[in-house]
């Protein structure tokens, strides 16, 4: 398996985006819909994430990036932020070999500083474990928020000017984005929010610039490959322009 692509351009024509990014919303209502504790909805989405990321690898895109923790979520119930922490480490306990098997590279992007040792540890142990894995990049956004990247960027970047390395007038927007979480890959081309809601809640806010967004009824739990398709066939029929007229027919 070749390294992968710089650009998203090279994806092929017609196949999947290259870079798909989700919000995986919608965990606690689909719980409540059933009558059940929110703690099982939040253990089904963690189950559903092997099965769309196995999805995804299977249909060709080469970055996926999840939502899975953002830096407000601090601000739930300390029982529940538990719970998401340990389903965390359930998913690097249970499924690295699984994705390490498939040729997935696994990185995770946010402030790991605030979680406990062992969590970082698991998330070093991933990432060294599927460093050299080249078939999909796996994102994994943890204790995430898009204005935390770009303020981290800008004090990086201030950090170089003062120290000498960058001149102010070297400052451009590709260099600027050279510092941010995903600054060494493309743009995510589509971004999949589920639940029903239409906001990007403090999500790449940087990355998302030009991307195409889709928004499905559908709670993360419940979310299906079959959804998955759906949205890739209605990225494939808009028309990206980027501010210019067209850039395919």
């Amino acid at each position: 398996m070749s390294e992968l692509p710089l650009r998203a351009a090279d994806r092929e024509p017609g196949g999947a985006p290259f870079h798909v990014a989700i919000i995986m919303d919608g965990n606690h209502r689909w719980a409540r819909r059933r009558h059940l504790p929110g703690a099982a909805g939040h253990r089904a989405g963690a189950r559903n994430v092997r099965r769309i990321a196995e999805a995804c690898s299977d249909h060709g895109v080469r970055c996926l990036t999840l939502f899975a923790f953002s830096t407000e979520n601090w601000q739930r119930p300390k029982r529940e932020v538990n719970l998401l922490l340990d389903l965390m480490r359930g998913l690097l306990d249970r499924d690295l070999a699984d994705l390490d098997e498939r040729n997935v590279r696994l990185n995770v992007i946010g402030d790991r500083s605030r979680f406990p040792a062992d969590l970082q540890m698991r998330m070093n142990r991933a990432e060294a474990l599927t460093r050299a894995n080249t078939r999909m990049t796996l994102n994994i956004a943890a204790n995430y928020g898009g204005r935390w990247d770009i303020a981290g960027a800008a004090r990086a970047l201030a950090r170089q000017v003062a120290e000498g390395r960058i001149e102010i007038d070297d400052i451009d927007e590709d260099l600027f984005a050279s510092f941010l979480s995903l600054g060494q890959l493309p743009a995510p081309d589509l971004c999949i929010r589920t639940g029903g809601d239409q906001r990007i809640s403090n999500f790449l806010l940087w990355d998302l610039a030009y991307t195409e967004l889709h928004f499905v009824e559908a709670f993360w739990p419940e979310f299906e490959p079959a959804h998955l398709l759906e949205a890739f066939s209605a990225f494939e029929e808009r028309r990206r322009r980027f501010g210019c007229r067209s850039v395919r027919p």
